[in-house]
């Protein structure tokens, strides 16, 4: 473990208070932000229409007695990952469980869901991987077993993470595919059917890889994709480690072992890759466990962070050219509040005060909060896990899969958490545990409001990975949690009444395919939203890449900006909500002088 010293402590205490160059807006605003002074030159260009001040508003009261509902059974999606912890080894590769991964793999406009499998590890010391899962949706609420048509059956791997991305910007989703023993990377041959192609892609990583984030990091126009590495495991390197109680054997901590360096590829233009991480500047001292990429400092660039097990997380800023400067300490990204390194495993990134600025969330281990990282702007963050009342649910959850999403339409992003632990004897006794729903009250506090949620919610589950998404297209987001040893649940958001909402599909021309780092802001005559595009994130899981807004009461968007990385933009004005709107870069590039 990393123990900060005293004055990395105290710095950390006062780094929201100062101003730093060099990174993002150039000066730090707690109130509203003007476009005009504190953002890109592209949302300053005086021929466009400024938007106002971005605030924390809402679009309407929250929606009251909303329930999710669990309809995998009903819906045909009946897999569950697996980690042969009845071999009775109790490696730590049998803790980490797996992701999700969203996916319209056949382009029919329905959103189709990739399960990894898991494995097992035998006293032999043999290593057995579980095949994934491809279900694909036939009709709401229906879908079909397409895995072994499809050919997603491979079983070489013990497998964790789902990574959907359009790899080749041929119009077909991909999924790369992490785990022990190395990557599987299943090309779409836009068929109905994938074709595994790690080798012969050049994504030759043996290192044990937990999950992963595809972006465009040196804006080429062609999909990268960052590998987070977990712990240096392996049959020969599996210590005997004890309960809390030392009466019987138990999962190892990740203390127990050294890190395993990060990996950056950079892709070739031709569906091959190469490894860029001598030059990349990444950290090589990370246990990683979830990882996004997102453009956190508003400069068109994509950058990372990497949520890291008992050791300080990674804030990385894009420099360009697939270079990157490790900002994690002076942002206050780093450690939480009292300045030690959390066990983290979940991140996602989103605007829950509506200022405009990205904002960090971290899913982290017992015994410390969840953290809220405040985005100030110039990479400037501070912890306000406390402040906005997260820390009112306690410290007993072991958190993994995480996602801000808007699941009550009303105009700011909530926060879901999937739980579970990782040990087989814990102290409470307790390896399920309860989800966690944050609702986002006012843009200044969240409220747990699981217990009401649902049955489903109202369970502990031995929860892992998670991913949102439109799923039955009503316009509300839907939930996928997988769990170990258990069935995954496929939550259905039924809101009880009709609020308004949009939905942004993106197709970069001159950007990437999936529109990577790409901007989107809804204005209505009272609020403004943004969104980008962004890369990985939950742990080990890909959620669907349209982006949902919700708008309450609202029935007419009066603008919508898109500022892709490219340098393009796309202005659209009186717009009606209860629409997927799809945008195609360069699509509408006038700006009118006068909004």
């Amino acid at each position: 473990m990393v123990i900060p010293n005293l004055f990395r402590t105290v710095l950390l205490c006062f780094l929201p208070l100062l101003v730093w160059s060099g990174c993002g807006p150039s000066s730090v605003s707690q109130g509203p932000i003007k476009h005009s002074t504190n953002q890109p030159s592209s949302l300053a260009n005086p021929s466009l229409p400024a938007f106002p001040g971005i605030g924390p508003q809402t679009a309407t009261g929250t929606q009251q007695g909303t329930i999710f509902h669990n309809r995998a059974t009903e819906a045909g999606v009946v897999f569950r990952y697996t980690n042969g912890e009845d071999a009775e080894t109790f490696a730590i590769l049998d803790s980490l469980g797996g992701g999700v991964g969203y996916l319209d793999f056949d382009q029919d406009g329905q959103l189709d869901l990739l399960f990894p499998g898991g494995g097992t590890y035998r006293q032999n010391q043999t290593i057995t991987g579980q095949p994934t899962g491809l279900f694909r949706q036939i009709d709401r609420w229906q879908f079909q077993d397409v895995s072994r048509h499809a050919g997603t059956l491979d079983e070489t791997r013990y497998t964790h993470g789902a990574a959907v991305a359009d790899a080749n910007n041929d119009g077909f989703p991909d999924v790369l595919v992490t785990g022990y023993q190395g990557l599987l990377f299943y090309i779409n041959n836009g068929d109905g059917t994938f074709v595994e192609s790690a080798n012969t892609a050049g994504l030759t990583d043996q290192l044990w890889s937990s999950s992963a984030a595809w972006g465009d990091f040196n804006s080429d126009s062609i999909p990268d994709l960052y590998i987070a590495h977990y712990v240096n495991w392996s049959p020969q390197n599996d210590p005997v480690c004890r309960s809390a109680k030392g009466d019987r054997r138990d999962i190892c901590p990740p203390r127990e072992f050294e890190p395993l360096p990060d990996t950056l590829y950079l892709g070739n233009g031709d569906g091959t890759f190469r490894d860029s991480t001598p030059a990349a500047g990444l950290s090589p001292n990370g246990k990683g466990l979830g990882v996004i990429a997102a453009d956190i400092d508003l400069d068109g660039l994509q950058d990372l962070y990497v949520a890291n097990d008992t050791v300080p997380n990674f804030l990385y800023k894009n420099l360009g050219g697939g270079h990157f400067e490790d900002v994690s300490n002076s942002s206050g990204t780093a450690v939480n509040d009292r300045g030690l390194p959390d066990g983290s495993m979940g991140v996602d990134v989103g605007d829950f005060d509506l200022d405009g600025l990205p904002d960090i969330w971290v899913s982290n281990f017992e015994r410390e909060s969840f953290a809220l990282y405040r985005n100030f702007g110039n990479c400037m963050f501070r912890h306000v896990s406390q402040a906005t009342a997260i820390t009112a649910v306690g410290s007993g959850f072991v958190g993994w899969g995480t996602s801000f999403f808007d699941w009550d339409c009303d105009g700011d992003e909530d926060v879901f958490v999937a739980n579970g632990h990782v040990i087989r004897y814990p102290a409470s006794g307790e390896v399920n545990q309860l989800p966690l729903l944050f609702e986002n009250e006012g843009s200044k506090r969240f409220r747990n409001i699981a217990p009401t949620a649902g049955p489903w919610m109202n369970q502990p589950h031995p929860g892992r990975g998670c991913a949102t998404g439109d799923l039955d297209r009503d316009g509300d987001l839907d939930l996928v949690v997988s769990l170990v040893n258990e069935p995954v649940a496929l939550l259905c958001n039924e809101l009880p009444a009709s609020p308004h909402w949009l939905k942004v599909r993106l197709i970069g021309l001159e950007t990437c395919r999936d529109g990577f780092a790409a901007r989107v802001t809804v204005r209505t005559n009272e609020t403004t939203q943004c969104r980008q595009i962004k890369g990985g994130g939950s742990y080990a899981s890909t959620s669907d890449f349209v982006l949902h807004f919700g708008l309450g009461n609202f029935e007419l968007i009066r603008e919508l900006r898109v500022d892709w990385p490219s340098g393009t933009i796309d202005y659209l004005q009186h717009i009606p909500t209860k629409q997927l709107l799809t945008i195609r870069e360069g699509d509408h590039p006038l700006a009118p002088t006068n909004p």
